[in-house]
């Protein structure tokens, strides 16, 4: 290989790099820009919401307080034939945009549900009043409640119990932290 050759090479290896370079301080920047965008979504997408409450003749067939494992109030949940109403304690900060609301409880259980459901209306297998949805109750930056409507079967109440269960302890836990 010449002189010449080498050269060209080692110019084309050093554009290489200094592209390299460029392309992932562009990506970091683009990263940040995604979080912003991201927390700014999250501030707004969210449609507050007043909780319903229970006309006098309809009681929950459930009230479940959830707690931690050592005792400390977090919500109580209370569901009804066909919604669930979750009173998040004044105590418990919840950012809607945690991780364990947003990515764990939206993210994977909610939206997912909400996704099967609109395509069993698309199928025509249920009508599209009957297909899950939720709306969060927030102020201030926090969120105070949930509403779950059509929550469906009871092996879904379930799930979203427990969902829902996991995501305030989770948050609690990372508050303290």
């Amino acid at each position: 290989m010449s002189e010449e050759e080498l050269r060209k090479l080692a110019e084309a290896k050093a554009y290489l790099e200094r592209r390299i370079g460029e392309l992932e301080a562009e990506v970091a920047s683009l990263k940040s820009l995604v979080e912003i965008v991201d927390v700014l979504l999250a501030e707004k997408s969210f449609k507050k919401v007043k909780l319903p409450r229970a006309p006098e003749t309809e009681a929950p067939t459930q009230s479940i307080p959830i707690k931690t494992e050592d005792g400390v109030h977090l919500a109580d949940l209370d569901v009804f034939k066909d919604h669930i109403v979750v009173r998040i304690d004044e105590g418990l900060k919840l950012d809607p945009g945690s991780p364990p609301l947003k990515a764990f409880l939206i993210g994977k259980v909610l939206e997912p549900l909400q996704a099967k459901d609109l395509e069993a209306v698309k199928a025509g297998e249920i009508p599209p009043e009957k297909a899950i949805s939720y709306e969060l109750d927030q102020e201030e930056g926090r969120v105070r409640g949930l509403v779950i409507r059509n929550y469906g079967t009871e092996k879904r109440l379930l799930e979203l119990k427990n969902a829902i269960r996991w995501t305030l302890r989770r948050a609690y836990e990372r508050s303290k932290a």
